[in-house]
């Protein structure tokens, strides 16, 4: 006799379930995933993202489905499918039965306005913790409940971004950005011991780093040294480098100083762009 399961109003045999449902994947959020912006028909970092959750797929037992080269092509073929020369995509890997279900979503991006990225993000201060001892909060995973729920806080008071701050008291990351600070020219981020992601946006400002003689630090920060700093920014794979001008109603930085080395920065990503 088949198993009767409850699902979306009907008592309906487990086998009538559609096929993500009673997945390993979708019980326990055994999976991952990568967002990545496409750009002038051409998915930004590329490799890096897929090179990500390949080694991420080894470190919770995942099957990788495909190549490399061949995720690639599923990817590209998607996006053209669609026709945006500008377009976000997000690459969904999860455990099923026997294997891993892959979905590979795209649709229209629209950056922020000029504006934005000129006037800066404001952020407030998310009310959940992360265990920075946790394996899983460096990986991009989807027990993404932290993330999703401080950014819902943050939008429902009228913020851009969310801060989130660790068991320790320490700055780890945005809920979909990593942090930077600046002070006397010389650049601070969290180090991965807080708990944040090795996002793939917070690679390339250190390449930009080294490239331009930057001196840059990561370590274990608080909000109060965030608050004194002369410039802040967020970095992620779609916004690419935005300036965060306020946290909850406190400004970042006054005066000449403020953004110089913000500005620097996105511009030199930019031009990574063309």
């Amino acid at each position: 006799m088949k198993e009767i399961i409850f699902w979306n109003g009907r008592f309906i045999r487990q086998d009538e379930a559609q096929a993500p449902i009673l997945t390993p994947g979708f019980l326990y959020g055994w999976g991952l995933f990568e967002t990545m912006r496409s750009c002038n028909n051409k998915i930004v970092y590329f490799h890096r993202h897929l090179s990500r959750i390949k080694n991420s797929c080894k470190l919770i037992g995942l099957e990788f489905p495909y190549s490399i080269d061949k995720l690639k092509r599923i990817i590209n073929r998607t996006v053209k499918i669609n026709g945006f020369s500008d377009a976000y995509v997000r690459l969904t890997l999860w455990k099923s039965k026997k294997c891993t279900d892959v979905l590979v979503i795209t649709k229209k991006y629209r950056p922020p306005s000029f504006q934005r990225y000129r006037n800066g993000f404001r952020a407030s201060i998310s009310i959940f913790k992360q265990g920075e001892g946790s394996f899983l909060a460096r990986l991009k995973t989807a027990n993404y409940l932290l993330y999703r729920l401080s950014y819902l806080q943050a939008k429902n008071k009228g913020f851009d971004e969310a801060i989130i701050i660790n068991n320790r008291g320490y700055i780890t990351e945005g809920s979909h950005s990593n942090i930077f600070f600046a002070k006397n020219n010389a650049m601070f981020t969290p180090g991965l011991e807080c708990g944040c992601l090795d996002g793939i946006t917070r690679r390339v400002v250190f390449d930009l780093a080294k490239r331009y003689n930057i001196k840059t630090y990561e370590g274990n920060f608080t909000l109060l040294d965030l608050y004194g700093a002369d410039e802040a920014f967020l970095t992620n794979s779609l916004i690419g480098i935005i300036p965060l001008a306020s946290i909850e109603k406190r400004q970042i930085a006054r005066g000449s100083k403020k953004d110089k080395l913000t500005n620097f920065l996105m511009e030199r990503y930019r031009c990574l762009l063309k």
